[in-house]
């Protein structure tokens, strides 16, 4: 390590205790005890233009103990991206690009939104499953990077590291290295009180190439030379273990787990400047270390405009390359979805099924799979092969039971850009993948969950596997638009919708077959809500269904005009869309001074805002045929009929 270097890497450290000190909040001493490696991947290691940071044969950097962000955003700024130090100085504030955890699309050279630990690791998973998928069907000339995932030994604790591992020891992702931050501490004290993992060993279990660096924390040439064994490697990922020391080389929080979130007070800070060979001065950037940096920040700018170059001369398939990275469909693509007409019957999960297999061809991106439910979710294309290490360009993928993982993988395939994921399970089970559904809308990620078995017309398999809460928790998620289409034709729509919108789309299909409606070819479901059926004059009362309760719904109408009472339908496919039409549209379906019955096959929260009642299912189901359950809890014409005759008449 030159003296340069070394004072490179004590700046790191000097900015990783000045952030957190002036926002009086963050987590300075994993950034101070990474900063040499994060100096390694940057200056050495990495291939990146910070001038042009979406370049996309560029390496990927994932943070996954993203509480060190400070350690980042240093980097970023250091080596040219457009991050200043001003920038720095409002580390945590509000409408600063530097927030307390990365986030992908806030601040430029963020890969994934990272902070709750574990989906960094798992992202990463995607990062290279997507750069393999594209290299295999574009050639090595465009795609040719490598992740790197720097990760705690919280984010090995968590569940969906162990199905992410598992996941990528198979797929043998040799262009994923993920460093491991073996510091033992925990927020609560020594490792040692939760953990007693061999982690060397367990990755060795799952088909990793695995080193143990030991004390080597502060070697760059040891550190670097790891790293580029590790590129070396093509038929394994790797882990390289570090045993690093929080808060080092702080006289006096070194291996204190207060070093983790306690931001050093003026004092401490002037304690390891001076160890440090720093003048006691907030945010200072020598002259000498801030041209080495940038010197390494611009190296890239040859690589990208050699890739530029190739791309311009690249003799494939441009349409098709533009198209995947753009996760859109070629021109005219809609015309492959697939209609179907009033008198038919079919899940909406074989409906799903149907449109996808039509789009493949002219989707050229998509790639779907699923946790071990394949067929059963509506996700199965029809003539393609799987992705597998022999068939790394299959479109296919088997996720097997590992839900958490799978949301996660396909945050990062889809963040990776390239690749648009769709992934299928039971929607019971959306509950074991909420943390990547979660972040997928926070990031405003391009994928598409569907989720099939959607209400307690699941039937004989009880109420485990009847989700009930599920639509509505998934609903409160910002940014997440949740389709649950009344048919075939809804359906196709949905996933036309959910390729051509920007950020994440949630497909909730029926496990039963259910009616083609009349209307639905043509709908507006991009409208979110719309008229299905009228009456001829004034109406008393609007029925508002989705899925298979808009049928439901329709039958009570034709009731509610025996008795008199005349009755809109209004299918509401997705309520996020509908929320978003100007108030004079949504005046239009939902008419001020008629009374509205919303009905719906789960818990009525947050129907509250668009009806005045709602027919509903508050309790959890039972085990018995499905027909029988709905029945049974009132999802059927004549209790709707009921409840609506009862609200337009003023007595409900």
């Amino acid at each position: 390590m030159s003296a340069l270097e070394d004072k490179a890497v004590n700046v790191v450290r000097g900015l990783a205790m000045d952030g957190p000190h002036a926002a009086s909040s963050g987590h300075q001493g994993t950034a101070m005890a990474l900063a040499p490696l994060a100096h390694v991947l940057f200056s050495r290691v990495m291939r990146y233009d910070a001038a042009t940071p979406d370049w996309p044969d560029r390496d990927r950097f994932v943070l996954s103990c993203g509480h060190a962000s400070i350690l980042h955003y240093a980097l970023l700024h250091l080596t040219g991206y457009p991050l200043s130090l001003d920038d720095l100085r409002q580390f945590r504030q509000w409408g600063s690009p530097t927030p307390g955890h990365p986030e992908v699309g806030h601040t430029p050279g963020i890969e994934v939104t990272t902070g709750p630990l574990g989906q960094g690791f798992a992202n990463g998973v995607g990062l290279a499953l997507a750069e393999r998928w594209l290299r295999d069907r574009f050639g090595h000339e465009l795609f040719d990077h490598h992740t790197y995932v720097l990760c705690s030994d919280g984010d090995l604790a968590e569940g969906v590291s162990h199905e992410a591992a598992s996941f990528a020891g198979h797929q043998e992702l040799g262009r994923l290295i993920c460093v491991y931050d073996d510091n033992h501490v925990s927020i609560d004290g020594p490792t040692e009180l939760t953990l007693s993992d061999d982690a060397v060993r367990r990755f060795e279990a799952y088909g990793w190439h695995v080193l143990d660096l030991g004390e080597s924390a502060e070697d760059l040439d040891r550190l670097e030379a790891a790293l580029r064994d590790a590129a070396e490697v093509t038929d394994a990922p790797s882990l390289i273990v570090v045993r690093s020391h929080i808060g080092y080389p702080s006289p006096d929080f070194t291996d204190d787990p207060a070093a983790h979130g306690l931001p050093f007070d003026d004092e401490t800070i002037r304690r390891a400047k001076e160890v440090m060979g720093l003048p006691d001065e907030p945010f200072h950037v020598p002259d000498d270390v801030a041209e080495f940096y940038a010197d390494a920040g611009r190296r890239g700018a040859e690589r990208s405009a050699a890739w530029a170059a190739r791309l311009a001369d690249w003799s494939g398939d441009r349409e098709a390359l533009d198209a995947c990275l753009a996760g859109r469909g070629l021109s005219g693509w809609e015309q492959k979805l697939p209609t179907w007409s009033p008198g038919e019957s079919l899940a909406t999960r074989q409906a799903c099924a149907k449109v996808l297999s039509g789009i493949t061809d002219v989707v050229p991106g998509l790639v779907a799979g699923s946790a071990d439910l394949t067929g059963n979710t509506g996700v199965k294309l029809d003539g393609v092969e799987p992705l597998t290490v022999r068939g790394p360009g299959g479109r296919q993928v088997h996720y097997g039971i590992r839900e958490h993982a799978m949301g996660s993988i396909m945050n990062g395939m889809a963040l990776h850009g390239g690749v648009l994921p769709v992934g299928g399970t039971f929607l019971v089970f959306s509950d074991y993948m909420r943390p990547a559904v979660r972040l997928a809308a926070l990031s405003r990620a391009h994928v598409v969950f569907v989720w099939s078995h959607d209400s307690v017309g699941v039937g004989e398999d009880g109420p485990t596997h009847q989700p009930v809460e599920q639509i509505a928790s998934l609903r409160a998620i910002p940014g997440l638009r949740v389709f649950r289409p009344a048919d075939a034709n809804e359906t196709s729509h949905a996933l036309r919708l959910a390729v051509d919108l920007d950020g994440p789309s949630a497909l909730v299909t029926s496990r039963q077959g259910l009616p083609v409606l009349g209307g639905t070819a043509e709908a507006p479901v991009e409208r979110g809500g719309y008229v299905l059926a009228d009456t001829n004059g004034s109406c008393d009362v609007v029925l508002i269904g989705t899925g298979s309760e808009v049928a439901v719904c329709l039958d009570a109408a034709v009731q509610l005009a025996d008795r008199g009472v005349a009755a809109r339908v209004v299918s509401m496919p997705c309520v996020e869309l509908f929320a978003d039409q100007p108030a004079d549209y949504r005046s239009t379906v939902l008419p001020a001074g008629v009374p509205a019955l919303a009905v719906e096959a789960g818990v009525p929260h947050g129907w509250y805002r668009w009806a005045d009642d709602c027919v509903g299912i508050d309790r959890f189901g039972a085990s018995a045929p499905g027909a029988t359950v709905l029945a049974e809890l009132g999802i059927n014409p004549d209790h709707v009929t009921d409840r609506a005759a009862a609200l337009a008449s003023g007595s409900d």
